[in-house]
């Protein structure tokens, strides 16, 4: 994954005084960061027409754990434990995954 822009059809989802904040991608995926929730963008099929949206309202994560790419790692990690159960993102090494884990931080302890 690496940090891109905001996918234009997130737009439509968003509630007011939503606001994206970053989004990050993979081949054909984005997870998008909002003032209020995760949501993810899973492009399926061949074309990636399909797209099935996942999103996870910050008020259902319980805890969440961050761990940087080390010199021989690939990738960053975040995870979060929910209601719904855990879920592992594996973010690429120049992502800045503790800019991810403030995010998280700010938007459930303040």
């Amino acid at each position: 994954m690496s940090e891109a822009p905001i996918p234009p059809d997130i737009g439509t989802v968003l509630v007011r005084g939503e606001e994206p904040i970053a989004a990050f991608k993979t081949f054909r995926d984005t997870a998008v960061f909002t003032n209020k929730r995760l949501i993810v963008r899973d492009a399926q099929g061949l074309t990636g027409k399909k797209v099935e949206m996942y999103s996870v309202p910050y008020s259902s994560i319980n805890m969440w754990s961050s761990e940087n790419a080390g010199t021989l790692d690939l990738n960053a990690e975040l995870e979060l434990w929910t209601r719904a159960g855990r879920m592992k993102i594996k973010v690429g090494k120049g992502v800045d995954v503790r800019r991810l884990d403030q995010l998280i931080a700010h938007v459930l302890l303040t």
